[in-house]
């Protein structure tokens, strides 16, 4: 069962990196769409598990790689965003969020 501070910094995670994502999406991943669409954090607050929705082209473990590489960059810029009401910014662990690919794929099998 989640704390309240786990549901406020799982919140507040998922804002700051969406945006920073919208920013940096067509420099990263030209002609496509990143969401963040969940955010699950430890109880201690140490480890952030972003799942990611990735939009747009077929290549989709690479769009993840390059997010993974940048893993350091976007912590950092997390920091400088949330330092003032975190004291500790949680190491980030990028997921690609299948879940949109789960339904279509049953809308489909019911269709048919």
């Amino acid at each position: 069962m989640e704390t309240i501070r786990q549901q406020k910094v799982q919140t507040l995670i998922l804002h700051e990196i969406g945006e920073y994502l919208r920013i940096k999406t067509e420099e990263w991943a030209p002609g496509m769409m990143l969401t963040v669409t969940r955010v699950g954090i430890s109880p201690d607050l140490s480890i952030a598990k972003v799942y990611v929705s990735i939009f747009g082209k077929e290549d989709h473990a690479g769009v993840l790689t390059v997010i993974k590489e940048k893993t350091k960059e976007i912590r950092y810029n997390l920091g400088r965003k949330v330092g003032k009401q975190m004291r500790i910014v949680p190491e980030l662990v990028f997921f690609e969020d299948v879940s949109l690919d789960y339904i279509e794929n049953i809308d489909r099998l019911l269709k048919s």
